[in-house]
Order: C-alpha cells, then sequence, then structure tokens
C-alpha cells in the first residue's frame, strides 16, 4: 500500500515541473498520471480538480519561499550578502530544467487565463516577496550599504521585476550565465561603495 502524503507529494512535484516546462494549460492529469505512474482517479482523490491541486502547489511554494528567505536571513546578516543569497540559490535553481523559474513567475505571466483561486495565490506571493526585498533594501540604505534611487519599495519592485526577467532572459537565450550577469549589475547599482 503506498503512502498516502507520498502520493500526494509526488503528485505535487510533477505538477510543479510540468507548470514549469508548460504552464498552467500546458499539463493534465493524464500527464501527471504518465509521469508518477498512477490512475488519473488517484490524483482526483488527492485533489478534486486542477485548481485544487495548483492552488495547494502554490500554497507549498509560497511556505518554502518564506521558510527559505527566513534561513536566508539567519545565515546573513547583512543585506548586501541576503540579495546575493537570493540571486545565487536562483542561479543554482536555472541550471536544473525541473526548477529553473519561478513557478508564481511563470503563472503571473498567464494571469488573464487563470482561475481567480490561482491569481490569489501567485499576487499573494509577490506581495510577500516585495514586503521582504523592501525591508531589505530599506535596512541596506539604513546601514549605508545601498543608495536608492527611488523609494525602497520602488527599488524593491525593480528588483523582483530584474531577477525574473533575467529568469526568462536564461530561458530564451538557453544559457543559465545570463541569470547571473543581469542579476549582480543589480545588486551591483545598489551598492553604495560603487565607484
Amino acid at each position: 500500500m503506498t503512502n498516502p502524503t507520498s502520493t500526494a507529494d509526488k503528485i505535487l512535484q510533477c505538477a510543479r515541473s510540468l507548470i514549469i516546462a508548460g504552464g498552467y494549460n500546458g499539463f493534465s492529469y493524464a500527464d501527471i498520471a504518465e509521469v508518477v505512474g498512477i490512475r488519473k482517479a488517484s490524483i482526483h482523490h488527492h485533489f478534486p480538480s486542477k485548481v485544487d491541486l495548483v492552488r495547494t502547489l502554490l500554497e507549498q511554494y509560497r511556505e518554502e519561499a518564506k521558510a527559505g528567505i527566513a534561513a536566508l536571513e539567519r545565515y546573513n546578516p547583512d543585506p548586501a550578502d541576503q540579495l546575493r543569497a537570493y540571486t545565487d540559490y536562483w542561479a543554482t535553481c536555472i541550471a536544473d530544467p525541473t526548477s529553473a523559474f519561478c513557478v508564481c513567475a511563470l503563472l503571473a505571466s498567464q494571469i488573464p487565463v487563470l482561475p481567480p483561486e490561482i491569481v490569489v495565490e501567485v499576487r499573494a506571493h509577490f506581495r510577500t516577496l516585495s514586503a521582504w526585498l523592501t525591508a531589505v533594501l530599506e535596512e541596506g540604505a539604513t546601514q549605508e550599504r545601498f543608495v536608492l534611487s527611488g523609494t525602497a519599495r520602488s527599488e524593491a519592485e525593480g528588483f523582483v521585476a530584474g531577477v525574473h526577467g533575467a529568469m526568462l532572459s536564461a530561458r530564451a537565450y538557453g544559457d543559465d550565465k545570463v541569470f547571473k550577469v543581469v542579476t549582480d549589475s543589480l545588486i551591483e547599482r545598489l551598492m553604495a561603495d560603487r565607484s
């Protein structure tokens, strides 16, 4: 007998990979059943609808992101180091096709065709990320580590856009090194000791 939690986790992991590969409408329960090696009815047992599946996936994704940010802050007290650790995390992911893109960023590009329940989760992720980056930039400016051109909030939104744009560029060029070229320059522009 299979462990239900294990099966649900496999389904979620598979859905995450399929979303990264082809977006919300780029997969079906039949695709998951084939990859995981179960019947579609088993997927429906754990997640009655695709909305339920993706909403659960995004809730889990957001919790992982919060835990990751907390760990990042714990091990990197310096605001510049926090930004570097954040972009380094994604640089590592970019090299792995199964996690090479932020699921919420990918889904954000599809908001016009997403169910409202999924849009709520995507927007919540971006609000959390923006609030964290705003706090990091405010702290960096207070410590005179960063020179901000605008408000911390506007700089945070620009940083979010830059990081996710760098993901797109790396994907478009088929070159994971493009990501670091873009994100390193984002951090350098913020540094107070730039020459």
